[in-house]
């Protein structure tokens, strides 16, 4: 089992990328770095780039709507140049909190657009010249809606791969059927083994079956919370990823338009996820994440003794997961580092 991580540089890029070289080390295999609302992505992942070595580098994840499609493309080549051949194109469609909220553009089609935006990386990455006829990108641009100027363009430089990773974040079954046809990797959130069959099985089938066999095996990565610890200290960990369910389940959206709270409904918890909602959206957060039901907060996450977090790790193995980028939970970076050796031994 592959072992992956998001990066916090909340701290700062210096610290994090001192961080992540002790992680290398002590046997991470891929860090993800996130671009929310915060600091962009590319500038952090170029600096990782050239403070690392060995382990692979993904966004997690650049979204589909600010960047246009050839941008993304060369970026993501730029990247995988910088880092020797070890850049993950980690993409998804966000949501239109952020994407019309933060960045004023609207927020339209996402599986049209993601699937035009992989074919068009694609091309670049294979450096055609590039001409791309969808529904919602023409390229070159029609003479009708710009000078009539523009003409096919191939990248200039010569690509370290022309087959980048592409990893989608998806969550919703057309989103996740999307990701198991065209996408090398699927990031799911909150996977639960025992359930994600009941979630995502019908979806990926689908997937897979229009999936063109020079892609591979869809990689999957799932992102459990990870706390290796004596059993009497198992609840106060479970406390602490309560208040995230809660945020996601409850506070991500509104009723009717939570991908989240449809996930959790998808597990069999639709009385818990309206009572999760209802809490939260009327202010009662800590109520809220009280009302997490126990099975699905230890389901989700890697949280116990040594034996405990070894036979949930065979679980997400048997489930489909290829890759656990874990959420460390511990204090600071030599906890964290700890934490990562002390797993991968379990893995």
């Amino acid at each position: 089992m592959r072992i992956g991580m998001a990066l916090n540089y909340s701290g700062g890029f210096a610290e994090t990328a001192a961080e992540a070289a002790d992680l290398e080390r002590a046997g991470l295999d891929i860090a993800f770095v996130p671009e929310a609302y915060s600091f962009d992505a590319v500038s952090q992942l170029g600096y990782l780039a050239a403070k690392t070595s060995t382990m692979e580098l993904a966004s997690g994840i650049l979204q589909i709507y600010t960047r246009t499609p050839t941008l993304t493309a060369m970026t993501a080549a730029g990247l995988d140049f910088v880092s020797d051949g070890r850049f993950i194109l980690g993409l998804g469609a966000s949501g239109p909190q952020v994407v019309e909220g933060f960045h004023g553009v609207r927020y339209d089609a996402p599986l049209g657009r993601t699937r035009e935006v992989i074919e068009i990386c694609r091309k670049v990455w294979r450096r055609e010249k590039l001409v791309h006829d969808g529904a919602k990108y023409q390229i070159p641009l029609p003479a009708d809606q710009g000078t009539g100027l523009g003409k096919p363009l191939k990248l200039i430089n010569h690509p370290v791969r022309e087959n980048i990773p592409i990893v989608l974040a998806a969550l919703g079954p057309k989103n996740v059927q999307l990701a198991a046809e065209i996408a090398d990797g699927w990031q799911p959130i909150f996977f639960h083994p025992e359930k994600a069959h009941l979630a995502w099985g019908e979806p990926l089938a689908k997937g897979r079956e229009k999936r063109d066999p020079s892609l591979g095996k869809l990689e999957v990565y799932a992102g459990p919370p990870l706390a290796i610890c004596e059993e009497n200290e198992v609840p106060g960990y479970l406390d602490f990823v309560r208040p995230h369910l809660a945020l996601y389940i409850g506070g991500m959206g509104a009723r009717g338009k939570n991908f989240y709270n449809e996930l959790a409904c998808r597990y069999g918890y639709e009385d818990e996820a309206a009572r999760i909602q209802d809490l939260y959206l009327d202010g009662k957060k800590d109520e809220a994440a009280a009302a997490v039901p126990d099975e699905l907060v230890r389901s989700v996450s890697l949280i116990g003794p040594e034996s405990y977090v070894a036979e949930r790790v065979e679980a997400f193995r048997e489930a489909g997961a290829t890759t656990l980028t874990v959420v460390p939970m511990a204090m600071d970076a030599p906890g964290r580092i700890r934490l990562v050796e002390r797993f991968r031994a379990l893995c």
